[in-house]
């Protein structure tokens, strides 16, 4: 399958070019929409949900992602593969924590071009066309390299951040669930959450704080909204 992980939104065409182009190059190839709505031109909270997400999906999965604030420059365009899983996109430090976790990688820069390349929507005129060379079974298009370009070594392994809110308001953070005390005490925009299990475990309004599904400590308030508390994305998560 090819796994769609992108910033463009809900609303406006853009996915919605970026699935014809692989279906003209990859017909038959299940394409899923994982996310639309990452962290907006944020390539670095960004990398750290894409590897929680990424952990629940095939090992053979094909990933076109796209946040990539530095489209059109000098950034370049790269290959990464994973352990099983292969990634599409820019070398910006997208792909800097599924890397980093894998037990194997590998890293190729795309040398592949387009007759006609936008100098804004790379995602559809170079990473979907080469997702789709991949799912079909094509060599990578490119030269492999002894380091991602772009990589980002500084950036920790586990980040003190708020890195998405979803529908519900709740606020994933950064900081994987089994690297926390099961007792410690999480605070951000001047309010504190307390451990739990499920959202029932804490009263009515209170906030909290569980491992959720993709293994990421997440702040939450049973039956209310933790981003109406200030939450917001980039915002520091302290112990």
């Amino acid at each position: 399958m090819i796994v769609l992980f992108t910033d463009f939104g809900p609303a406006g065409p853009y996915t919605g070019q970026l699935q014809a182009a692989l279906a003209g190059r990859a017909p038959g190839v299940p394409v899923i929409d994982l996310i639309s709505d990452a962290p907006a031109m944020a390539p670095k909270p960004s990398a750290y949900l894409l590897a929680a997400l990424a952990g629940a999906l095939p090992d053979d999965a094909i990933f076109l992602c796209v946040v990539d604030p530095g489209v059109g420059s000098g950034r370049a365009p790269v290959v990464v593969k994973a352990g099983g899983q292969v990634f599409v996109g820019p070398g910006n430090g997208l792909f800097e924590m599924v890397s980093r976790l894998a037990a194997t990688r590998r890293f190729w820069t795309i040398t592949w071009a387009p007759e006609t390349l936008s100098a804004s929507f790379h995602g559809r005129d170079l990473f979907a066309p080469v997702a789709a060379m991949l799912a079909m079974g094509d060599e990578v298009p490119g030269t492999e390299t002894e380091a991602c370009p772009g990589a980002q070594p500084q950036w920790p392994d586990d980040l003190a951040e708020i890195i998405y809110t979803d529908h519900f308001g709740n606020a994933m953070t950064g900081l994987r669930a089994s690297s926390l005390p099961p007792e410690a005490i999480l605070a951000a925009a001047g309010h504190e959450f307390a451990p739990a299990h499920t959202f029932s475990e804490a009263p009515p309004g209170e906030g909290l704080w569980y491992e959720n599904s993709s293994g990421l400590a997440e702040l939450a308030v049973n039956g209310g909204r933790a981003d109406a508390l200030g939450l917001q994305i980039g915002m520091a998560v302290t112990l």
